[in-house]
């Protein structure tokens, strides 16, 4: 799968396991896919994800949203579009 981090950009093709272990903050182990949270690497903190920003702006219209937070909101929007995620089988 492929990783983007929103603040250095690095992008990796890594497992979920992988990822997880090297740091990624991503769904499914950190968030939940299509639900704005931060997608950073193992090397960036939170503070300049799209999430902090929400989240210490609370109440702003989005015309004053970032061009960039506003490309990585779209981008996490349509995670659920390519996303396989895997569910348990039920074998009852």
């Amino acid at each position: 799968m492929r990783y983007e981090c929103e603040v250095c950009n690095k992008v990796e093709e890594l497992s979920e396991t992988e990822a997880f272990n090297s740091g990624w903050d991503y769904p499914p182990f950190i968030g939940v896919w299509g639900i704005v949270s931060p997608r950073t690497c193992g090397d960036c903190g939170m503070q300049d994800t799209a999430w902090w920003f929400l989240t210490q702006n609370m109440g702003i219209g989005t015309n004053q949203i970032p061009e960039n937070h506003l490309a990585t909101i779209k981008r996490i929007a349509k995670e659920t579009e390519y996303v396989t995620i895997s569910r348990p089988v039920d074998e009852s």
